[in-house]
């Protein structure tokens, strides 16, 4: 049953987000905290947002994978499996069913202006779900306790400013994307220590 709840979850997320795996974000964290059955903790779900992203292939499928792994986890090894193939199935099952769809209907609606305005439509919404996921992310990264003044001078948040700076830096000077990776991994794992 758990595996059918995993499927149906991860189907409604992939068939109501637009904007790709950045845009499921707020969706997944909503759902993973809705089940409190999964065991997945805010903490454990930054983690496999951090796997996701540096790990190669789409990002909502990797979540998908490794969400439904864990889940599947308390089955043993084939639950694993079960659990990651449930999961991945249902994020991806969507998108698969609308491009069937937008391929065959391509040329009928191609110049609809109804069309139109409902794509420009939806570029500001995804705009503003990836901001929210990003708000929840460091609030949850950074604030764990919440907003004080004792935790913005503290040497993690010192630190996590001086790595946000770096990067933006990195990327206006349009560094190759496997320096940046290499430097930031770098710098996680010195943080990790520092701040444990």
């Amino acid at each position: 049953m758990e595996f059918l709840e995993l499927f149906l979850t991860f189907f409604k997320i992939g068939a109501f987000t637009f904007g790709g795996g950045y845009a499921m974000l707020p969706f997944i964290q909503s759902e993973v905290a809705a089940h409190t059955a999964w065991g997945i903790s805010g903490e454990e779900l930054i983690n496999f947002i951090a796997i996701s992203e540096s790990t190669p292939g789409p990002f909502a499928i990797n979540m998908a994978t490794y969400i439904g792994s864990t889940v599947g986890g308390s089955y043993g090894l084939w639950g694993n499996f079960l659990g990651a193939l449930c999961a991945t199935l249902g994020v991806v099952l969507p998108s698969f069913i609308v491009i069937i769809i937008v391929a065959r209907l391509y040329d009928k609606f191609r110049k609809s202006t109804v069309i139109q305005g409902c794509m420009a439509g939806l570029k500001p919404a995804v705009v503003g779900l990836i901001g929210a996921a990003l708000l929840s992310i460091a609030t949850t990264v950074l604030f764990p306790a919440g907003l004080s003044l004792d935790a913005v001078l503290n040497l993690k948040f010192a630190l996590s400013l001086l790595l946000f700076g770096g990067m933006a830096v990195l990327a206006i000077k349009k560094v190759h994307p496997m320096i940046i990776i290499g430097i930031s991994a770098a710098l996680g794992i010195g943080m990790g220590y520092l701040c444990a």
